[in-house]
């Protein structure tokens, strides 16, 4: 019986219902963004952006970007199942999803999304997926800007009622009809002239811990 679910959840009919039920749900909630400018003007400009939250965090956004759509974005997610349910909504939202992380799949998966970055000049990052720990930002991103030139800006959601699920990131869900907040933050910009690698990415991390719901 459980294999049978297992293999339902992961068809194609299945990640279509996902799909729509993310979006009804979504739709239930008063919805607010901020600071979008941030990266919009910095696009407009012809910079390189690559947006990032964490783990936590994803799920708020994921109808607002479809309205990045438009923008051909790139997004990097595990070969996992959990992976594979993801990626289908992820595609039906219009975002390119290079498969694989640090534990399987990573470099062909970074390589591939280090050039879509480079030919579509945005993309995103999800900081401390797919298996955490919570809060610790992984290098990848740092390699990805630095590769292709890209700013950094982090992105955080924020929910005036939510439910924090007990796994590893405390995701994040929020409650039906509740305020939800999407705030960007100030551009992070990579110095690969007077920082280490490992300073970078522990400056990043000092920047976007205080958007983390512990």
């Amino acid at each position: 019986m459980l294999k049978r679910l297992k293999f339902i959840i992961y068809t194609r009919a299945f990640i279509f219902f996902a799909y729509y039920l993310i979006r009804i749900y979504s739709k239930t909630f008063r919805f607010n963004v901020e600071n979008e400018q941030n990266f919009r003007h910095l696009l407009a400009k012809g910079k390189t952006v690559i947006i990032c939250t964490w783990h936590q965090q994803f799920f708020s956004a994921i109808r607002h970007f479809k309205t990045y759509a438009n923008l051909n974005p790139g997004l990097m997610i595990s070969q996992s199942r959990d992976g594979d349910l993801i990626s289908g909504v992820a595609n039906r939202t219009g975002w390119h999803t290079p498969r694989g992380s640090s534990s399987r799949g990573g470099r062909p998966a970074m390589d591939a999304m280090i050039d879509h970055i480079r030919e579509h000049r945005f993309g995103a990052h999800i900081l401390d997926g797919p298996r955490g720990p919570i809060g610790k930002i992984k290098p990848g991103i740092i390699k990805m800007a630095l590769d292709t030139n890209a700013v950094i800006v982090p992105f955080y959601t924020e929910a005036d009622d939510a439910w924090f699920f007990n796994s590893w990131d405390r995701f994040m869900l929020p409650r039906p009809f509740s305020k939800v907040t999407l705030r960007f933050d100030s551009p992070f910009y990579p110095d690969r002239e007077t920082l280490s690698f490992e300073d970078q990415r522990q400056k990043l991390e000092e920047k976007m811990t205080p958007g983390l719901h512990l």
